[in-house]
């Protein structure tokens, strides 16, 4: 290999690597400015998005809005507000407080099974029953549910105290109620054909566009207020003359029909 042809290598050689050291140096520039504007755009986006974000939490939703809907009573209630729903009949000098929160599992499990005492007894005249009914699950897990399936039942109540008693029922039956954290209460059809379970409410068009129409929202929120304002702290609670009903632990309420029976006996005698 000669003297010359070794030199020209090397001069070829370092120009390829000049060339590409300015071609690197290129494509780094490049990235630089691409990072630099990307980094940019992020922080727009994100400004946008967090502007974006504090005017969607500044927006009221829905059931906030309802608040200042007109208040629709439904039919078989009293008071002011039409908060005060009462079961049974006339002559009964007791009355059993019911407090429940649609979602709640635990109402589920006392309503499957003592429930059906709860309407024997209500038939019999051994008392009268109050309904107060709660959403404070929908604050607990995010949700809705528990608001709308008021509404629902303010529906049923609507046609009549055995509609509402019988969609409360169906609304906590095994088949129907869901696990705490499923909202599927938020959805109008799904309570609606719960509601298709119930003679009274079977295809009933009056109680599924008052559903649909949400016409018990406001009620269901004044409801809702009035079980927030009883001081009970959870569901289910069973009172009568402002005394808690409770099971064997003597805290929680009765979950069997023996410990309901002992329980409410003892409450009809004090």
């Amino acid at each position: 290999m000669s003297k010359r042809n070794t030199q020209a290598a090397k001069t070829a050689a370092r120009e390829r690597l000049r060339l590409e050291r300015e071609r690197q140096a290129k494509r780094d520039k490049t990235k630089r400015q691409l990072i630099v504007a990307g980094s940019v755009v992020a922080v727009l986006a994100a400004a946008g998005g967090i502007g974006y974000a504090v005017v969607q939490n500044n927006k009221p939703g829905y059931w906030e809005s309802a608040k200042n809907n007109k208040l629709v009573k439904p039919a078989n209630t009293s008071g002011a507000d039409g908060t005060t729903v009462v079961f049974g009949k006339a002559d009964a000098k007791k009355t059993l407080e019911i407090y429940e929160d649609p979602r709640c599992p635990i109402c589920g499990h006392l309503e499957q099974a003592v429930g059906p005492t709860m309407k024997k007894d209500l038939d019999a005249g051994k008392y009268k029953i109050q309904f107060i009914g709660a959403s404070f699950l929908d604050n607990l897990i995010p949700g809705e549910g528990s608001k709308n399936a008021l509404s629902s039942l303010g529906a049923a109540l609507d046609v009549s105290p055995e509609a509402f008693l019988d969609y409360k029922a169906a609304l906590y039956s095994k088949k129907w109620h869901p696990a705490e954290d499923d909202d599927k209460f938020k959805d109008d059809s799904y309570l609606i054909k719960i509601a298709n379970t119930v003679p009274a409410l079977k295809d009933n068009a009056a109680f599924q566009k008052a559903v649909k129409d949400g016409t018990y929202d406001k009620w269901a929120l004044d409801m809702s207020k009035k079980f927030n304002k009883s001081g009970v702290q959870g569901t289910p609670t069973l009172k009568m003359d402002g005394k808690k009903l409770t099971g064997s632990d003597g805290q929680n309420a009765p979950m069997t029909v023996a410990e309901f029976n002992t329980a409410i006996d003892k409450a009809l005698k004090a």
